[in-house]
């Protein structure tokens, strides 16, 4: 299981490397979705970490956009 991310650690990643790590997050969030749907959800908390670093990736990649225009 993976902690959450740090904002320093995804701030060092290139562009291509922060979509890749929002698509994974997408993933683990949509498999974690039908564990609670199904009632195979052992850990709670991690529905929650997933949400923010996805936040956290979405914000990132918001303000590099918003530097480059």
């Amino acid at each position: 299981m993976k902690s959450k991310q740090r904002l320093s650690d995804l701030r060092v990643m290139s562009d291509d490397q922060l979509e890749q790590e929002a698509l994974g997050l997408k993933k683990e969030q949509f498999n974690l979705r039908f564990q609670r749907a199904t009632g195979q959800l052992q850990d709670t908390t991690r529905v929650r970490i997933v949400r923010r670093d996805i936040a956290r990736a979405k914000t990132i990649a918001t303000e590099r956009a918003k530097k480059k225009v």
